[in-house]
């Protein structure tokens, strides 16, 4: 028997005695995403009456999101870095809190303590004949966690698969082991509408054959993506990818070949799909996870040609400031990497770099009734996510609004020119009292 073979063996225990290593008062982070051990979170969960004051931290989850319900919230302290909809409500009732950070500076900040690990909550997939896992699925800030922290509580999952890349751990690195084979945690495929679909060809006019892309998730990034067909020799260069990348792979359109940075690989941080996407994923040359300090870092992304960037908003206002994760005074989402990907687009040296803002042209609110995306003010006590210096285009079902170098006029006519028709006389009047001008 092997070294680390004898190691991992000592450190085998089950969900329940692991989780009674965590302790009043730590600093727990699970790894991120479609790589969130759900198993331990629902050991710990069950556990909860042994805590006090544990500090729950992540970026996206895929879980239910138990320990941020109401009737733990002595036991536990939920500090997100991104509001995923399980943890929205507890953020806003006042007994959970968020922290605004670009993604890339994430495992930074863990290496410089100002996000403190105590325990780290990861899982990975079996360890191959030399003792070494893989996260599978996310690589972000999930490996710097499993680094840092003081103690690392793995799920050893052999559905994880093993995605090349910066996502391998030693089984010396892991301090408690618990095996539980289980599915890894997957997001649905959108459904997508004819006003995504518009959406879609409109953002496919920007990119161009040998363009590198970065998409987010959602109908609209998976319309872009139906979009791009006749597109040839793509490139990805992305904080995440799902589902829709991969027909594109296989079709022959995305290929990375005219990349200037790796080229012949996607380069990714973390996937976000179905068990499609994992298994294509799976011991796959073509696809490379590397930390987020390296994928969103905007000087890293600066160094792709023709480099595009697809992000959505929640809303933009006539100067063209962005808000991407909060409505009013509520958070709604976070930051992610949208300002890493639409500054480092900026910063190309080949000059070709775009960054897009596709959205829908109205929201549904409670009542049924629609509101404008695009709006003379933003609302009160909502944060701005992309500042207007650094806002491109904004492309809604109805057209493309050119953005940078663009007056504050020019600005607001061209964004009015591609809101709902239903609001365009009012956004126009609003326009003229702001102005002293037509329209």
């Amino acid at each position: 028997m092997k070294k680390w073979e004898m190691e991992y063996k000592s450190k085998l225990t089950t969900a329940e005695e692991a989780v009674k290593r965590i302790k009043s008062g730590d600093k727990v982070v699970f790894t991120h995403a479609g790589s969130e051990p759900l198993y331990l979170v629902d050991a710990m969960v069950k556990n909860a009456e042994s805590y006090s004051n544990v500090t729950i931290s992540n970026l996206v989850t895929l879980g239910k999101g138990e320990y941020s319900l109401p009737q733990y919230k002595d036991h536990f302290k939920i500090n997100s870095w991104f509001v995923s909809p399980c943890v929205r409500q507890a953020i806003a009732d006042g007994y959970g809190d968020f922290t605004p950070v670009f993604f890339h500076e994430v495992p930074n900040y863990i290496r410089r303590g100002i996000f403190e690990i105590d325990v780290c909550l990861a899982m990975v997939s079996s360890p191959d004949e030399h003792g070494y896992c893989s996260l599978g699925v996310a690589s972000d800030y999930s490996t710097e966690a499993i680094r840092s922290a003081k103690l690392v509580i793995a799920q050893v999952n052999d559905q994880v698969p093993v995605v090349y890349g910066n996502t391998f751990v030693h089984v010396d690195d892991l301090d408690v082991i618990v095996e539980h084979s289980a599915p890894v945690p997957e997001m649905k495929i959108p459904v997508i509408t004819e006003t995504e679909l518009a959406i879609g060809r409109n953002c496919a006019l920007l990119v161009e054959d040998g363009s590198t892309l970065q998409l987010g998730i959602g109908a609209i990034p998976d319309a872009v993506l139906a979009s791009l067909t006749h597109k040839k020799d793509l490139g990805i260069h992305s904080e995440m990818i799902s589902d829709g990348v991969v027909d594109l792979i296989e079709a022959g359109v995305i290929n990375n070949s005219r990349k200037a940075l790796n080229p012949g690989k996607s380069i990714v941080t973390f996937l976000m799909g179905t068990k499609r996407l994992y298994d294509f994923a799976n011991r796959n040359p073509g696809v490379e996870l590397r930390t987020v300090d390296y994928v969103n870092h905007p000087m890293i992304i600066a160094k792709n040609n023709d480099m595009v960037c697809i992000n959505s908003a929640l809303a933009v206002d006539f100067m063209g400031q962005i808000v991407s994760d909060s409505i009013g005074t509520k958070q709604f989402s976070g930051v992610g990497g949208q300002v890493d990907f639409m500054r480092g687009a900026a910063m190309t040296l080949d000059g070709k770099g775009k960054g897009i803002i596709a959205m829908p042209s109205v929201a549904k609110k409670k009542d049924g009734s629609m509101i404008s995306k695009i709006t003379p003010f933003i609302d009160h006590g909502a944060a701005v996510t992309t500042s207007r210096q650094d806002a491109d285009y904004v492309v809604t079902e109805y057209g493309i609004a050119e953005l940078k170098g663009r007056t504050l006029k020019q600005r607001a006519r061209n964004l009015i020119n591609i809101a709902h028709p239903q609001f365009r006389d009012e956004l126009a009047s609003e326009f003229e009292r702001r102005f002293l001008t037509t329209f």
